[in-house]
């Protein structure tokens, strides 16, 4: 059986629509991949917030993974242009590999595990990168990005 990763962002989507996709999939957990989960600017995705949605509306579990996010420094040049998408996406999964965190996950234990960002979509974001570099550690990983 194929191990079921799902990403999504938070931007863009209302509450409603966020949880229905989480919940139409049958997501059982929210593994939060951002560096700040504090900001006033994520709405109902503030971490603690979500943490309590996520178990009151969909009866799902919720993490906040630091070590699956990029630093702030990398964040920062990328969002000031001082870092371009190739490099930027070279640079995170270098910081994977530096992190182990393939040998520190156990891959097949986040089936039906949701990978949260901001990013509307996973064209550019990191949480595509993670869920890629995860599928290339483990090749029974099936990817299902919501949006």
């Amino acid at each position: 059986m194929k191990t079921q990763l799902y990403t999504i962002g938070f931007t863009s989507k209302p509450a409603s629509k966020f949880f229905k996709l989480l919940g139409d999939n049958g997501v059982t957990k929210i593994i939060d991949t951002r560096i700040n989960n504090v900001s006033q600017l994520a709405g109902f995705a503030k971490g603690a917030d979500l943490a309590f949605f996520a178990e009151a509306i969909g009866g799902m579990g919720y993490e906040h993974n630091i070590d699956l996010a990029p630093t702030k420094d990398m964040l920062s040049e990328y969002r000031d242009k001082k870092m371009d998408w190739e490099t930027y996406e070279t640079e995170y999964l270098n910081l994977l590999d530096r992190r182990n965190i393939a040998q520190k996950i156990a891959v097949e234990s986040l089936h039906r595990h949701c990978l949260l960002c901001s990013e509307h979509t996973p064209e550019k974001c990191h949480r595509r990168l993670l869920a890629e570099y995860l599928q290339a550690a483990r090749k029974d990983v099936e990817i299902i990005h919501l949006i």
